[in-house]
């Protein structure tokens, strides 16, 4: 009974293991030209923080501190520029004080030429050097981006001017000038009804999860449209979320270098903008110029959006040519401030790449890679039923069929070995498969890896000690007896704590709470028949004790307490068989559907 416990609470214990993921801070090298944070907000008007630097003349070589102070910020971006070019490349290279709060960065070829924070916490005062360069400009302003929340961010603060020495002055008619290129937002308008299928497949093209849902009645339904009209595409995408609801065009099904597009839900407003994608990263969000005709509507917890935009827009190459074949990505999640959150499940992505202005289609997609589904599907098959089956029949079913044989071996010895063996097979192919996947380690599917790569390597150690096992009345058999027994039962219990978070990786995903639940119900099973076969020996046993003398008990014969109730076991045996291929067939099932 202590393993079959020990099972329970530790699948119980593993199902409330979440693991917490965030985003690298202070790599903006993409805002060296603009320094723009990419937020999709506008800037702040009334700077509260200020630069402030040692000497206000300098020579090449020279060594300046930088300081940038104020009311408490997350981050900053800081450069030094030619003051009469205030638009050109930063001048100069700076030198870290504290490298736990500052990071450097190379801009314009130019390599250290900007200073960034390395996390988000809060500050009040950073400082660094600058150093100048031998060739520089006569006169340099330091310009800073400092950031106190995701949509509170002042851009290119004019910090002070220092000059060369012997320096002309800068000239009246040249001014420095500061070109912040903020993104003000679009006027939009409100959608008044739900999106509607109608026309998926014949006058637009359609991606829909669950597939052929409706949005018009299913609060469930996630829902991207395409129409093509003259030389630009309607596009109206919906979906349940608290957060934010997107879609993407991508060269392959990997995240990474995509053409994004943000429905993001903000003070009861839906944002909309495009972004892009470089990679496993926070999405760097764009202006809305290149979109039109902006509309939204929030009901009961569904985001619906809709915009117009130019199928070829050549001057910027971050917007996809739409009328090429790319493949899809439908993703949602949730927001704060206006800042998305990264996705607590698998986006849905298209099977293949598809031409949205082309044909019009009505396609389907799927949250789970297949070669993540097979994993998880042969997983099932080995430490659902295979398993359990070959245990059960070990333990409990070695007087069966006493007078047949199979392969020249008792029959439960044979059913044993051979489904303990498909186990290590099934499991060796299936442990391959997520690397094959990935191509590296996983860090972000908690500790599911790690009880998996323990489950290998136990799974391969019993056969491996079943060939040196010693003959059944060797003396020292029993030490093979209870480690064969020990590393099985702890491979088992392993295995369904990996099971159970298994379903929550968010390249499986099974629904919630329904896997929970229905994998609590498995073990119960597997423990209800445990037990049932447990008391059913233990009756034979004593109904045994209690027919013969007290003198007989020393030359009991245990084959014959055993002989008794074979037909009990056989209909227990084919009623569990049938309960764990119901409980395997529902979990392929709902893999199936991801």
């Amino acid at each position: 009974m202590a393993p079959l416990l020990a099972v329970f609470a530790v699948c119980l214990l593993s199902s409330a293991l979440v693991p917490i993921a965030g985003y690298p801070n202070g790599r903006v090298s993409v805002a060296c030209e603009s320094m723009l944070p990419q937020h999709g907000h506008e800037p702040q008007s009334q700077p509260e923080h200020n630069l402030t630097v040692d000497k206000t003349v300098f020579q090449p070589g020279d060594r300046i501190k930088v300081t940038l102070s104020g009311s408490r910020f997350n981050g900053f971006f800081i450069q030094a520029r030619d003051a009469e070019n205030l638009d050109g490349n930063p001048v100069g290279s700076f030198s870290l004080i504290d490298d736990q709060i500052s990071q450097l960065l190379t801009c314009g070829g130019v390599t250290d030429s900007a200073v960034s924070q390395t996390s988000k916490s809060r500050k009040e005062k950073v400082e660094f050097y600058w150093v100048a360069p031998d060739n520089g400009p006569p006169h340099v302003q330091f310009l800073a981006t400092v950031v106190q929340k995701y949509k509170i961010y002042w851009v290119k603060i004019p910090g002070p001017i220092i000059s060369q020495t012997n320096a002309p002055p800068m000239a009246p008619s040249q001014p420095g000038r500061l070109s912040t290129a903020s993104l003000t937002e679009k006027p939009t308008s409100t959608i008044t009804k739900r999106f509607s299928s109608s026309g998926c497949g014949t006058s637009k093209f359609c991606v829909r999860n669950p597939s052929s849902c409706e949005p018009e009645n299913n609060d469930q339904c996630f829902f991207l449209s395409f129409v093509k009209e003259a030389s630009t595409v309607l596009v109206e995408m919906s979906g349940p979320s608290q957060g934010y609801v997107s879609f993407a065009l991508s060269h392959d099904q990997w995240m990474g270098d995509d053409d994004a597009y943000l429905c993001v839900i903000e003070d009861q407003k839906v944002q909309i903008n495009p972004a892009y994608m470089r990679g496993r990263t926070h999405p760097e969000v764009a202006s809305q110029d290149v979109l039109q005709d902006l509309a939204w509507r929030l009901e009961d917890g569904v985001i619906q959006c809709a915009f117009r935009r130019a199928i070829k827009i050549p001057s910027i190459t971050e917007r996809f040519d739409m009328s090429a074949s790319y493949y899809i990505f439908l993703a949602d999640g949730d927001a704060e401030d206006g800042r998305i959150s990264r996705h607590l499940r698998q986006p849905l992505i298209t099977t293949r790449m598809y031409n949205i202005t082309g044909s019009p289609d009505d396609v389907g997609g799927s949250r789970s890679p297949l070669l993540i589904k097979y994993h998880g599907a042969l997983m099932f098959v080995a430490w659902m039923t295979t398993v359990s089956i070959g245990v059960v029949v070990a333990r409990f079913f070695k007087p069966i069929w006493p007078n047949s044989s199979l392969f020249g071996k008792q029959v439960w010895f044979q059913v044993h070995r051979i489904l303990m063996v498909t186990t290590v097979v099934l499991t060796s192919v299936a442990f391959v498969l997520p690397f094959l996947y990935r191509g590296h380690w996983s860090k972000r599917a908690g500790y599911h890896p790690y009880l998996g790569c323990t489950v290998m390597a136990l799974a391969i150690l019993q056969p491996v000690m079943a060939v040196f096992r010693p003959p059944p009345h060797a003396p020292r058999r029993y030490i093979f007896n209870w480690t064969h027994w020990g590393t099985g039962t702890i491979a088992r219990i392993l295995a369904v704590a990996a099971m159970f978070l298994g379903m929550d990786v968010q390249a499986l995903n099974l629904p919630d709470p329904w896997d929970t639940y229905t994998m609590i119900g498995f073990v119960l099973w597997h423990v209800f028949i445990d037990l049932l076969l447990e008391v059913h020996g233990y009756c034979l046993l004593q109904r045994e004790f209690d027919k013969m003398a007290e003198d007989e008990v020393e030359i009991l014969n245990p084959s014959r307490m055993h002989n008794e109730g074979h037909t009990f076991k056989k209909i227990v045996l084919t009623i569990y068989i049938c309960g764990n291929f119901a409980f395997l067939i529902t979990f392929l099932a709902a893999i199936y559907q991801i």
